[in-house]
């Protein structure tokens, strides 16, 4: 899912030159001239080295990447506002409302041709007020993933997947009819699905398609409708939702044959491929006779700093270099995620033929919203889940999940 992952941070930048060497300095022509900060995660951070030293070489710059693991998006607001943070930060497109209404990010200007270059949704989820504020590279969603030995067809609709699992679980072949993250906390992603295909919403549009802060539909008849019946999934319905399932054993029960079907991402794969599993990516079924199961589609992207020392180089980074394939498909063996850019997928999806099936599960799918009013709804939304798949009452629950919810945006 969207990364929101940092550890500790080292903040300070090497020195450019060495002092009171007595060797013989370095030519003036290929002393770095400057400094470019970058951070991402631990796998990017991998990819990009010797990318990002190749950039240095070519335009004299010190190029220090630094390689974060969890709270990303936190630690870099606190760094980039006291003026101690990198040039370039890495992360999902979910992160930008939040990013500019702290003044931490600047807009990217990229050309037509650019833009033309990257995949339409790619481009649409880093546009925010009109304005592109970061270089895509890759594309992520939910999909279903069956082990095809446990599972040979692709249930057509939700309670196809749920009677399918059933009698697997009542073989004795499998203890849990889906893998599905909730846990004690819930999850509104992974969740949406379903949720959109019941008929629920979390935001309204604009005229314009951007999302609409002041329509929240938590807690409108559609919304309770829907959770109705993802209650019938739950503890007390079919069992086919469990608290019991959270983020650490998820993938887990799914590679280790427990559970027949897995709704994740493709940060899934490995593991599965690692376990030996047979399997097959689908598009997420619907609930019979309801809309179509919808996942959010993410982006991954790269942010020019406001208040970066070097905004200059910055900029000519992301919309000169992380434009071309070369990086991008890099980034995509760190990690496997459909590239953003249309040539860096043309160079990978002949050899991965997980790539298409990845993108059929995502078209329709809803870009995930970047305003920072859903910053509000993932907690009180994510725990009125984990409610009601425990059996609590629906309408009261997302009642007090939408007040909470309410009140956090109106702050």
């Amino acid at each position: 899912m969207p990364l929101r992952v940092v550890g500790v941070l080292a903040l300070a930048a090497l020195p450019l030159t060495a002092c009171g060497s007595s060797k013989t300095p370095e030519s003036a022509s290929t002393q770095p001239t400057a400094t470019l900060t970058i951070w991402a995660d631990d796998q990017r951070s991998a990819a990009l080295k010797p990318f990002a030293e190749s950039f240095g070489k070519a335009n004299h710059v010190d190029v220090q990447v630094q390689a974060v693991s969890k709270d990303l998006q936190t630690n870099y607001v606190t760094a980039a506002q006291s003026g101690k943070g990198p040039d370039i930060v890495v992360g999902a497109h979910d992160w930008i409302g939040n990013l500019v209404q702290n003044g931490t990010i600047d807009p990217i200007q990229l050309s037509d041709s650019q833009k033309s270059a990257f995949a339409d949704v790619a481009v649409k989820a880093v546009t925010f007020n009109g304005q592109v504020y970061g270089v895509p590279y890759a594309i992520e969603n939910l999909a279903l993933i069956r082990n095809t030995d446990l599972a040979p067809t692709a249930p057509a609709t939700i309670e196809d997947l749920v009677a399918a699992g059933k009698a697997l679980k009542d073989a004795g072949k499998v203890s849990n009819i889906l893998s599905l993250q909730v846990g004690q906390n819930g999850d509104a992603y992974h969740i949406y699905p379903l949720f959109s295909s019941a008929g629920g919403y979390l935001f309204g549009t604009k005229p314009n398609g951007d999302y609409d802060p002041a329509d929240l539909g938590v807690g409108k008849p559609e919304s309770v409708e829907a959770f109705k019946k993802i209650a019938a999934l739950g503890e007390k319905g079919s069992g086919a939702l469990t608290r019991s399932v959270n983020s650490d054993n998820a993938i887990p029960a799914f590679t280790g044959g427990k559970a027949p079907f897995l709704i994740s991402g493709p940060w899934a794969v490995a593991d599965i491929k690692k376990a030996g599993i047979k399997y097959d990516i689908t598009p997420i079924p619907p609930f019979a006779g309801g809309k179509p199961a919808q996942p959010f589609v993410g982006v991954q992207a790269f942010y020019v700093a406001s208040k970066g020392k070097s905004k200059a180089l910055a900029n000519e980074f992301v919309t000169n270099y992380l434009t071309k394939p070369d990086l991008q498909v890099a980034l995509y063996q760190a990690n496997p995620r459909p590239p953003a850019l249309t040539a860096a997928m043309d160079q990978v999806k002949g050899g991965d033929p997980d790539i298409e099936k990845w993108l059929t599960a995502g078209k329709g799918g809803a870009v995930l919203p970047a305003i920072p009013a859903m910053a509000a709804v993932w907690d009180p939304f994510g725990k009125a889940e984990s409610a009601i798949v425990g059996g609590a009452d629906v309408p009261a629950t997302l009642t007090g999940a939408s007040k909470t919810i309410t009140d956090a945006i109106n702050k």
